[in-house]
């Protein structure tokens, strides 16, 4: 059999003209302009073969075969839309994978999943621990977790915190250096006599010297991690002063097993992002828990200026 329906858009734009018995509130439902609204319609009357509408006295009316035409299909639109809105709730269900580095699923994501749980009882989080984030938006993954610049082909992204590195030690460092004779972190030329842990190189921390001008520190030694949660554990066993990512380090800085000897910062041109797949971030599960991830953030941004962490 021959296919004689007609385009959808053309349909579209006839069922909400019909409906509005107006061009101008048709075009402003579906977002585009009178113009394009009136070629939809005379596209359709040419397809056809029928007269759907009638001017008179600069009202807009349905024909009579435009009016019997309108009572058959507007039932279908309605189906349609009902359909989709249930495809939409059960995808607001289920489970929701989400893959991230371990040391940003470890520090930072799992602690808070309580809340998440909370609000969504219906959707079960499943943390997927990858080495590189990047590329790891496989098949099987809702969400992930990138470090970066913010620009992935075919990726929608959100930026979720502005990305800093502070050098943290543990507070018993600091009271064995004392109780032992050994200098304190009073000022930054004493990191020299401190072990400096490393997070997957040293440029870090050259980094770090030469914006806060301190020359002559020996960036050759020290340990170095390949994870960043390595590095903290490091530190928070008193091996060392570490130059920790800003949003890994917060948990252990307001709980007080971590200090900041020094207040200067260096900022990361990365920063992490939740990102999805294009044309996904407001469906169902993917929506709450972007929503979710993104207000967290919101309300637990710290104010830092000047270079400074307060």
């Amino acid at each position: 059999m021959a296919n004689i329906l007609p385009p959808l858009k053309a349909l579209r734009a006839f069922e909400a003209s019909a409906r509005q018995l107006s061009f101008t509130r048709a075009a402003e439902e579906l977002f585009v302009t009178q113009a394009a609204i009136s070629h939809q319609i005379k596209s359709l009357e040419e397809y056809l073969g029928i007269k759907l509408f009638m001017r008179k006295n600069r009202a807009l009316l349905l024909s009579e075969e435009g009016q019997s035409y309108y009572l058959d299909i507007k039932d279908i639109f309605t189906s349609l839309h009902e359909a989709t809105e249930r495809l939409l709730a059960r995808g607001a269900k289920g489970s929701i994978t989400v893959s991230s580095q371990a040391s940003f699923a470890i520090q930072w994501l799992v602690p808070r999943l309580t809340t998440f749980n909370a609000l969504h009882e219906d959707i079960d989080v499943r943390i997927k621990a990858v080495d590189q984030a990047e590329n790891s938006l496989t098949e099987d993954v809702d969400v992930a977790i990138y470090y970066g610049r913010g620009r992935w082909p075919n990726i929608h992204a959100d930026k979720l915190h502005t990305e800093y590195l502070i050098p943290v030690c543990s507070p018993l460092l600091m009271q064995e250096h004392a109780a032992n004779g050994k200098p304190a972190l009073l000022s930054l030329d004493d990191l020299s006599k401190h072990n400096l842990l490393h997070d997957t190189s040293r440029r870090d921390w050259k980094r770090w010297f030469k914006q806060v001008g301190v020359k002559g520190a020996n960036l050759n030694h020290g340990p170095i991690f390949s994870h960043s949660a390595m590095v903290l554990q490091a530190a928070l066993h008193g091996q060392g002063v570490a130059l920790a990512y800003s949003v890994l380090a917060k948990p252990d800085i307001d709980s007080g097993r971590l200090v900041c000897p020094f207040n200067d910062v260096l900022v990361s041109k990365n920063a992490y992002f939740i990102v999805c797949r294009e044309n996904q971030q407001d469906i169902g599960k993917i929506a709450a828990f972007r929503k979710w991830m993104l207000d967290m953030v919101e309300a637990e941004q710290e104010l830092i200026t000047d270079g400074q962490i307060n």
